[in-house]
């Protein structure tokens, strides 16, 4: 009988244990992700306290309607760009709300301030995997809506190439990139290299085949990205009365071979450095002085940065504030 007893109890004491585990596990596992978060956005405000005040000088001098406006185009074409990579996850498995996505991509997003950029990938998966995502299907949902990106970003950036040409001869490299960054986003081409990724990640559930709606809902929100965030460095450097009409034509393009160079410069935090010099040649052609568009250059970084704070504490507000969807970062 004793026997009996002792046995019952040891079956008991062991699911309890291996619950107790589990539980204790996913706490430490929901602290790091807390942590990961909390280190990645004191990166952001740190390199924003280091250009603050290079940043207000510029700001001083321009009306406050312009560096509004300015602001708030950056912070719309971030949201477009969420929609974007919104569609694209989604295109890889079952829907997911877009304040969950945005929680998920704007949150990740913050992981490029830190050095090597690899963090923006590895956050973006963990939040994913919180909100009961695979990590194999954001990780490619990223990789593909960052190469559409990219491809975008230097077909918008061919109207600045002319000048472009006269300061950096470099720039040739867009003329040969860009055709074959057209040809690899037909679909057949795409969903062969996502089932090649897949397979890589031995994660054949998410080969699916893209279909053209869903790469054009992409490829519209990401020309939309492309050309607010144009305008943006446009209202900054036309409140000096320079650019004009034909200056916001310029600085659309310019804005986007600078993300361009920014995205294929991994190593140096959100691609600093490489955005500004095609700014600033830019800018110095369309009669800005040097000095002054370098300034403007850095401003627009560090509204890059306000811009990327605001949207992603916003996301972690509004996925908070709804009943319907899974908490992904807790209070």
């Amino acid at each position: 009988m004793a026997g009996h007893t002792a046995a019952g109890t040891a079956a008991g004491t062991a699911p309890a244990t291996r619950a107790t585990g589990t539980v204790g596990r996913a706490r430490v596992i929901t602290a790091l992700r807390v942590l990961a978060v909390v280190v990645v956005a004191a990166f952001a405000v740190y390199y924003l306290h280091q250009h603050w005040d290079e940043f207000w000088e510029t700001i001083a001098g321009i009306a406050w309607q312009s560096s509004a406006l300015s602001l708030l185009a950056l912070c719309v074409a971030i949201g477009v760009t969420t929609y974007g990579w919104h569609v694209m996850v989604n295109a890889f498995g079952p829907a997911i709300g877009y304040r969950t996505g945005a929680q998920i991509f704007l949150v990740g997003q913050l992981g490029k301030y830190v050095p090597g950029s690899v963090w923006l990938y590895l956050l973006q998966m963990e939040l994913g995997r919180q909100a009961g995502l695979s990590r194999a299907r954001v990780f490619v949902a990223t990789l593909v809506h960052m190469g559409i990106g990219l491809v975008i970003a230097m077909l918008v950036g061919v109207i600045a190439l002319p000048v472009i040409f006269d300061t950096s001869p470099n720039a040739r490299w867009v003329l040969v990139l860009l055709p074959i960054g057209l040809i690899a986003m037909h679909p057949r081409i795409l969903s062969w290299a996502v089932s090649l990724m897949l397979r890589i990640l031995r994660r054949r559930e998410h080969a699916r085949r893209l279909r053209m709606a869903t790469i054009g809902k992409v490829v519209t929100a990401s020309s939309i990205a492309k050309l607010l965030q144009g305008l943006h460095l446009w209202l900054l450097a036309n409140a000096v009365g320079t650019p004009g009409w034909l200056g916001l034509l310029l600085c659309i393009g310019a804005m986007s071979l600078g993300m361009a160079a920014g995205t294929a410069a991994p190593i140096f935090p959100a691609g600093v450095g490489a955005r500004e010099g095609v700014i600033v040649a830019v800018l110095v052609v369309s009669g800005i002085s040097a000095p002054q568009a370098a300034a403007f250059a850095a401003a627009s970084r560090v509204m890059f940065i306000v811009a990327d704070l605001i949207t992603a504490a916003t996301a972690v507000v509004a996925a908070r504030g709804s009943r319907q969807r899974a908490r992904l970062i807790p209070r």
